[in-house]
């Protein structure tokens, strides 16, 4: 062995001794277990053993004192409607969207008219455009590393049954609606995970192929043909599980006792669309969200947050929750509903459809506090936006305070309270993130906020997963 070589072996070796002291060093030690143990000994110990190894822990940790009946008086409450059923699929953005905007069509009848739409069909463009995006952007980052953050970022998401309300927004738009009737739910719809899981594995292996033709040198003419073939492939995976996506069908609308209103008349689902939303969604609204890590009254964007290539990522603007709650309030007493979404799993007490900080008493149970405010369960991911809800009701104080808030959720017209949930404003502020609302009640000054470049954020950042 030369001298150079008997250099770079000590080193190493010095290296390898160094890591495993440090390893070492930073272990438990039986010292460390020792103190540990002895830490953890107390009277109550063993009796709450006993009561949480036999009981869930929610069950044990149930504020009593919070166990009273519920107030469900609302001062200012929306037009009720029908309850719809998500089922085990992660499509709370589609019928959070959906709610509302039948909502706006029974408003604009003066709740003489009802439409149910086709979660379905909606569902089914949203997954042949989120592969669509998934492929285009494994080409447009096709000379990166496979270990570069976006290229992981698409083969590790390549396909999702989560999403925003940009995402009903650009596919009604593009796509049009349907009715419920003429295109219901399938299994695969309402029980993702395996058609999913499938279609996921597919582009994946699409995308390495399309990798490998760029590195090959092969033309972007090339490049467009073969996905495009990718895509009839996955657009065949849905037909079978989803249904093909009816384009034309014949439809009397129905006013809320469920009896004809006029004739039956043809559509097609862009005729539809133009008949019970009448107008491009894009540019009404503003989406606003509270995130007190970053500075309020600044305008952020998701990359890559949309549900098509060609369409929007999330755009936002950051405010405190009281204002936020402002523009809620007006947006409810003209009998808006409204997108939101908030950590839903959080303080929720499941029997009752209530939400509330003192509906567990985690730290007592435990003889420790959990303190971490909103900035920081969001910075470590303990908490973030994950499921969609529709804003119905406030009930405001003498001094035109919120004090509770109702939700109508989208699992089961039995759930919960009849399906909603009622939420207290002090859980609301610790937990809601996501409100879209029309841009009639939001003030100009916060539209002109709202118009300013927007500084943009990963998609990686603790809060900006999809709902679901």
């Amino acid at each position: 062995m030369n001298t150079t070589k008997s250099i770079v072996l000590a080193l190493c070796l010095m290296a390898a001794g160094g890591a495993c002291a440090q390893q070492s060093d930073g272990g438990i030690s039986a010292d460390m277990l020792s103190r540990i143990r002895s830490a953890q000994s107390t009277a109550a110990d063993k009796a709450l053993f006993n009561a949480i190894a036999s009981n869930k822990i929610d069950d044990i940790a149930f504020n009593f004192a919070n166990s009273g009946d519920i107030d469900t008086h609302f001062s200012v409450e929306t037009p009720k409607q029908s309850i719809h059923d998500q089922k085990s699929s992660g499509r709370c953005w589609m019928f959070s969207g959906l709610n509302v905007l039948r909502s706006d069509f029974a408003k604009r009848h003066a709740d003489s008219l009802r439409v149910e739409f086709s979660h379905d069909y909606l569902f089914f463009y949203d997954q042949l455009e989120k592969a669509n995006l998934m492929l285009q952007g494994v080409v447009d980052c096709a000379k990166k590393s496979m270990d570069d953050t976006r290229v992981q970022f698409f083969f590790k998401n390549p396909l999702n049954d989560g999403g925003t309300f940009c995402g009903v927004s650009d596919l009604a738009g593009k796509y049009g609606l349907v009715p419920k009737s003429v295109q219901p739910e399938t299994f695969s719809a309402e029980n993702t995970s395996r058609m999913s899981a499938l279609v996921s594995s597919k582009l994946r292996e699409f995308g390495l192929e399309l990798r490998q033709m760029v590195a090959d040198g092969k033309k972007p003419a090339a490049i467009k043909e073969r996905k495009t073939q990718m895509l009839a492939t996955v657009y065949h995976m849905l037909c079978l599980t989803l249904g093909e996506p009816v384009s034309e069908f014949d439809y009397a609308f129905r006013d809320k006792d469920g009896k004809q209103v006029g004739e039956v008349r043809h559509y097609t689902p862009r005729q539809f669309y133009d008949a019970t939303v009448g107008r491009q969604l894009n540019g009404t609204f503003i989406m606003v969200m509270n995130d007190p890590r970053r500075p309020y009254h600044k305008t952020y964007e998701v990359e890559y947050d949309r549900h098509t290539y060609d369409g929007h990522n999330w755009k936002y603007l950051n405010l405190p929750t009281d204002e936020i709650a402002q523009l809620a309030i007006a947006s409810l007493k003209d009998g808006r509903k409204m997108y939101s979404s908030y950590d839903v799993g959080k303080q929720f007490d499941r029997k009752r459809g209530y939400l509330d900080t003192a509906n567990y008493d985690y730290g007592t149970l435990f003889g420790t506090t959990f303190g971490m405010d909103k900035a920081q369960r969001i910075a470590t991911f303990d908490s973030g936006s994950t499921h969609a809800m529709t804003l119905t009701a406030v009930d405001l104080d003498a001094d035109g305070k919120p004090v509770k808030w109702k939700v109508e959720n989208s699992w089961g017209p039995s759930y919960g309270q009849a399906g909603c949930l009622i939420m207290t404003n002090r859980w609301f502020g610790e937990y809601m993130f996501r409100l879209v609302v029309d841009k009639a009640y939001v003030s100009d000054a916060l539209l002109k906020e709202y118009e300013q470049k927007p500084v943009m954020v990963m998609p990686e950042d603790p809060l900006f997963g999809v709902d679901d």
